[in-house]
Parts: C-alpha cells; sequence; structure tokens
C-alpha cells in the first residue's frame, strides 16, 4: 500500500523493507531491537543501540541525511554509550534522493510540524518518550519543536546559532520558551557558532555547552590540535550519556 510523503509526491518503500504501525515498533524498541523499517505514514527509520541510558529521535542537517559519515560515526558512538538512536530523514531529503538532485530545505516551521508527527507517533507507545536531537538544522528544528511544545530533553549537535559570517543573525529567538534539559555539543570552531561568540549569549538556565577542542562543524580538528574527529565523537557520546543520565 503506498504511504504519504508529506508535501510530496507519493512514496513507496522499498520492498525489502518491513512496514510497521506504531505499537508493533514501539514493542520492537522496547525489546531492544534494532533495524531499519517503515513506519506507516511516516518514513523509514533506522534503530541502532539499546536503550540502556537514554533514547533519542535524531535528525540530520540541512544538505546530508542519515548516511552522512558524521551521522553514521555519531549513532556508532552513541549506541556504545547506551543511547538508543531513532534515525529519521525529512520528506524533502528523501524526494532528492528520489529526484537525484538537490533542493533546499522548506521553511523551518514545516519540518517542526513533519518532527512533532515523528515525535506524536512513537511517544504514544513508549514507557519513555525519547528525547529530540539532531545536527545543524535538525537540532533547530528540534529546539523548536521543544520550545512550542516540550520535551523531555535535547541534545543539539553543531547548533547553528546564526548563518556563517553573518554573526548578528541569530537563531536564538525561541531559546528563552526552552523548559527541558538542554545539551549543545559544539565544536570551539564552528563558523555557526564559534566558543567565542557563544560564550557571551543570554542562553536559558536549562542549557549545557559541551565544548569540542579545535573542531569546526562537523568536529574536524586541525591535525595540529593532537586531536581527530573520531575521537571528537567518541568524547561527545560519553557527555551525551552522562547528561542523560543526570537528567533521567
Amino acid at each position: 500500500m503506498p504511504l504519504p510523503d508529506a508535501g510530496c509526491d507519493v512514496e513507496w518503500p522499498d520492498d525489502a523493507t518491513e512496514v510497521l504501525g506504531p505499537q508493533s515498533l514501539a514493542q520492537r524498541l522496547e525489546a531492544g531491537e534494532e533495524g531499519d523499517w517503515w513506519l506507516e505514514a511516516h518514513g523509514p527509520l533506522q534503530v541502532q543501540g539499546e536503550c540502556r541510558v537514554g533514547r533519542l529521535l535524531l535528525t540530520h542537517g540541512a544538505g546530508a541525511g542519515q548516511d552522512s559519515a558524521f551521522m553514521v560515526a555519531l549513532r556508532q558512538a552513541l549506541a556504545q554509550a547506551g543511547i538508543q538512536t531513532l534515525a529519521i530523514e525529512f520528506a524533502y531529503l528523501r524526494r532528492m534522493r528520489r529526484e537525484g538532485r538537490r533542493r533546499p530545505p522548506p521553511r523551518v516551521e514545516r519540518l517542526v510540524d513533519e518532527l512533532a508527527g515523528w515525535r506524536d507517533a512513537l511517544a504514544e507507545h513508549l514507557a519513555t518518550p525519547p528525547w529530540l536531537g539532531g545536527k545543524s538544522m535538525g537540532g533547530r528544528v528540534a529546539s523548536m519543536l521543544a520550545a512550542r511544545e516540550g520535551a523531555p530533553g535535547l541534545v543539539l549537535c553543531g547548533y547553528p546559532f546564526h548563518p556563517p559570517r553573518r554573526p548578528a543573525t541569530l537563531r536564538l529567538d525561541h531559546w528563552p520558551d526552552l523548559a527541558c534539559p538542554t545539551l549543545v555539543v559544539q565544536g570551539e570552531r564552528d563558523p555557526f557558532g564559534t566558543r567565542l561568540e557563544v560564550e557571551g549569549y543570554d542562553l536559558p538556565a536549562v542549557a549545557e555547552l559541551q565544548w569540542l577542542p579545535d573542531g569546526e562543524h562537523d568536529w574536524r580538528p586541525r591535525r595540529r590540535s593532537g586531536h581527530d574527529q573520531a575521537s571528537l565523537i567518541r568524547q561527545a557520546a560519553c557527555g551525551i550519556a552522562a547528561f542523560l543520565q543526570r537528567h533521567a
């Protein structure tokens, strides 16, 4: 049966992909199963790791999906740290894959509504609702949903505090409405918000920052720093796990 792809042409799951309803999916998640499934009326979902520490509904950045090297490495590190990730891709990016050409994301408010649909479908049948999180744009979307409707907690990886080279264009209007535990994991040299810049912002008390030494937006440090991207991703995953444990 064809499933709707919000705002796009009708999308079909791959023949090899098992289609699950929210309740069936929740049962598998609670049982600690991993896999790639299709959630009815929503789309593909990649589940990785056991929920020993926590569960994270994880979104991606504007131009790369869950198969990017960064997202793959991040999910692996989170799984090793005891965090189960529920990785989704927004409809515009799935359409971009089908058409084989790049396209910009829609208005961010539309992505917030799309993420809310995923959250509602998953949380309704889970004993513990997932935290929200994401990379760059996906983290902004997650934070806007949390500000609008609340969330158990937030994990924002490489938050886009401002567009590169436009430090006056801040994306913090909704932050005063955040009321849940919020962890920002940021590279010190991130062009979307460096350590020097972000430490000058008036962020809400619920927000905590984990700085990755010499990292940029994908947490790549310079060779002379003595660090590498893989070690910073592991460092980030350990920090995220510790934050979830403190606020469980």
